[in-house]
């Protein structure tokens, strides 16, 4: 996940996971992922709720790497 998310800054991507733990609590996809391309890239928002890290990121890597983005495996 760090690799992840320096690979992302390092192109000018904010990234954001998130444990909820009220969710968490309620059972109820915990996770979030958030990926915003501003200022950097303008039109760049991934964003997905979870059950598990594991969850958002097969959501939403593809979706990044669909984008131009290079994430490391």
């Amino acid at each position: 996940m760090v690799r992840v998310m320096e690979a992302l800054a390092e192109q000018g991507v904010t990234v954001l996971c998130k444990a909820d733990a009220e969710r968490m609590r309620d059972g109820v996809r915990p996770w979030t992922f958030v990926a915003n391309g501003l200022p950097f890239h303008e039109d760049l928002l991934v964003r997905t709720d979870a059950a598990s890290v594991e969850a958002c990121l097969e959501i939403c890597l593809p979706q990044l790497r669909d984008r131009g983005l290079a994430i490391p495996e």
